[in-house]
């Protein structure tokens, strides 16, 4: 499969371009990016070319993975949809719902397939702990807390990126604990009914109750100093009590993985769990905690 690659910062440079480079299946066809000198050395880093019209990389190709801001990211993925080009997109797939609507109806009009790397369900062994709690069932509670230092004193390419500064862990790693709560416990039955407070820095804390009755916390930061951070979730039910396990792999293996998704969806025109429709419902639940947080 022919894949074109969106962006060109560190993501980009270090899981998403690697990823396609060296995967058996794909082949890189090029690189575009808001900057062009970026491009280059980027497509001179992973040896293919650069592109300056987007639209020209889009014809190239049969797919596209994008490593870009959300709001930046939608209406490229729309664009895209629109050329014919399969889908890899990152979380969040947009920070508005109107937008999230707008990539899946382009997904659904156009027939292609779509993947969104939700990185904790394509590591392993994480993905496998949440197939084997969602076959278990039972579950009463959970939690899912993501405590990243981002903000919080990290040497972190991460800490210059003017979408994390405007819209914080909410919306950078709660679509990470979402995919987890979501995959095991099921869907939140009211969004109205989601609550939210704050914490210190970008702190967010997050209520749900899921439609299966079961109910979630979620505690999200990039303000933590180093020594606090770390990624934990836990479910609780009539099968005792389940832990997350620790990540083993690096993001390039669970990147190739989200690849070979979205070919099997190519192949059987089956979707993915992980696909924008997943993505858009995660985007509801993000700004309706957003909108329950005191002002």
């Amino acid at each position: 499969m022919r894949f074109g690659l969106l962006g060109t910062g560190p993501w980009a440079a270090r899981t998403h371009g690697p990823a396609l480079a060296s995967h058996k299946d794909a082949e890189l066809t090029g690189v575009w990016g808001r900057r062009s000198e970026a491009a280059r050395a980027l497509a001179g880093e992973l040896g293919t070319r650069a592109y300056d019209d987007v639209d020209a990389l889009l014809s190239d190709c049969d797919a596209i993975a994008v490593a870009l801001p959300p709001d930046i990211q939608a209406p490229l993925a729309v664009r895209a949809a629109e050329a014919g080009c399969h889908l890899l997109l990152d979380k969040p797939v947009a920070t508005t719902p109107r937008a999230a609507r707008q990539v899946t109806a382009a997904v659904d009009a156009a027939g292609v397939s779509s993947v969104v790397f939700f990185t904790l369900r394509f590591s392993e062994p994480t993905a496998a702990w949440i197939e084997e709690q969602a076959a278990t069932g039972g579950w009463l509670t959970g939690r899912a807390d993501w405590l990243s230092p981002v903000f919080g004193g990290a040497d972190s390419p991460y800490t210059a990126s003017p979408w994390r500064r405007e819209k914080g862990a909410l919306w950078d790693v709660g679509p990470h604990a979402l995919s987890v709560l979501l995959a095991v416990l099921g869907d939140v039955d009211d969004l109205d009914a989601v609550r939210a407070g704050r914490g210190t820095g970008d702190t967010v804390h997050m209520v749900l109750r899921h439609a299966q009755g079961a109910s979630s916390t979620c505690t999200l930061s990039h303000s933590v100093p180093p020594a606090a951070a770390g990624v934990t979730a836990e479910v609780r039910g009539a099968a005792g009590v389940a832990t997350l396990p620790g990540r083993d792999e690096s993001p390039v293996d669970a990147f190739s993985r989200a690849v070979d998704a979205l070919a099997e969806s190519v192949r059987t025109g089956e979707a993915h769990p992980c696909d924008v429709r997943f993505a858009q419902r995660v985007t509801d639940i993000l700004t309706s905690a957003e909108a329950a947080l005191p002002q």
